[in-house]
């Protein structure tokens, strides 16, 4: 195997926590409409919290994105 093919195959796997990603993000976005359904006079606090916890979420696809663009393209 040269080191072509190496750096793509690594690449594939550092990309493969965005399906997490996308997967919890789902996950998310249907409790918190969930959870404004049962009880709107909470929705400022749900909102709140829902953002917080999308950007953490979205900062490790994000991340992994990087490391991947650093595989590809540095080493």
């Amino acid at each position: 195997m040269d080191h072509d093919s190496a750096k793509l195959i690594a690449v594939a796997i550092a990309v493969l926590p965005l399906l997490g990603v996308g997967i919890g993000l789902g996950h998310l976005f249907a409790a918190w409409i969930g959870a404004v359904g049962r009880n709107p006079e909470a929705a400022p606090t749900l909102r709140s919290l829902g953002f917080l916890f999308f950007a953490l979420t979205e900062a490790i696809g994000l991340f992994a994105l990087v490391i991947a663009f650093m595989i590809l393209f540095v080493f």
